[in-house]
């Protein structure tokens, strides 16, 4: 079994077959899938998704590149609405990218730390964003961790083994994505094997980033597989024990999702 910690399926890109792509996963042996908000004001089309597909669960949040857009999203409405519905199981995705710079930093780092506050007061893990903005996260994470614990991912990591070790010394987890399996991933690959096994997660971010079995193709949750397959290489250990090692941290860290 595995679970896809991080995908979209309300994306526009599942909306003709989304019903084949929930089945497809399940006969890959992808059992449960968390789709990720990116948009608070989405959150009822999130929500239809997971009533209709027992396990499907799903977050809430603003991502990095909508910060400005959602400022008058507070803290208070996240806990409210993530504390309002069962299939909400994590806080997010919210965080820093400078790589498209397509909001303020101001903005960016303000939706963070509301976002903080709402894991840590839900204590939902956050699902973390952080592209090109190693520094400012390692700080904000550290000095935030320092006003009161909450539970994170760093999703579809890509960043240098320092926000890496940071995460993991201040008890958060790593999650790879399809770019691990690509062959110029090296760096990626190194960083994977210095992560406690008990602090990794798999994920597709569908329909982005497919690994390199499917390269080229719009990525899905069936996918997962392959990232799964390279990570076990990686790391020198079998498939089954992968997906068992990666299938108990998810269900450790989103503590509100039920076994289906």
């Amino acid at each position: 079994m595995l679970i896809d910690t991080h995908c979209h399926l309300d994306f526009a890109d599942f909306e003709e077959e989304r019903d084949e792509i929930v089945k497809r996963a399940h006969d890959a042996g992808v059992k449960q899938m968390v789709t990720i908000s990116t948009r608070v004001r989405k959150l009822d089309g999130l929500l239809a998704i997971t009533e209709k597909y027992p396990s499907v669960f799903c977050s809430v949040g603003t991502h990095p590149n909508n910060a400005g857009d959602e400022l008058d999203i507070q803290t208070d409405d996240l806990v409210r609405l993530a504390n309002a519905h069962e299939k909400i199981v994590a806080i997010g995705e919210a965080g820093l990218d400078y790589f498209y710079d397509t909001q303020k930093p101001e903005d960016q780092k303000t939706g963070l730390r509301r976002h903080i506050d709402a894991s840590r007061e839900t204590q939902l893990p956050l699902v973390i964003h952080s592209r090109s903005a190693d520094e400012d996260m390692a700080a904000i994470l550290t000095e935030e961790t320092g006003r009161g614990a909450f539970p994170f991912i760093l999703h579809c990591f890509s960043s240098g083994a320092e926000l890496a070790r940071v995460g993991v010394e201040l008890g958060g987890y790593v999650s790879f994505s399809g770019i691990l399996t690509f062959p110029k991933s090296e760096e990626l690959r190194d960083v994977a094997k210095t992560v406690p096994h008990d602090r990794l997660l798999v994920e597709t971010d569908a329909p982005y980033l497919a690994p390199k079995r499917w390269r080229g193709k719009r990525n899905e949750p069936s996918y997962v597989v392959n990232t799964a397959e390279v990570l076990a290489e990686t790391l020198g250990l079998s498939y089954a024990e992968m997906a068992r090692i990666t299938t108990e941290n998810a269900f450790r860290i989103f503590s509100k999702m039920p076994r289906i």
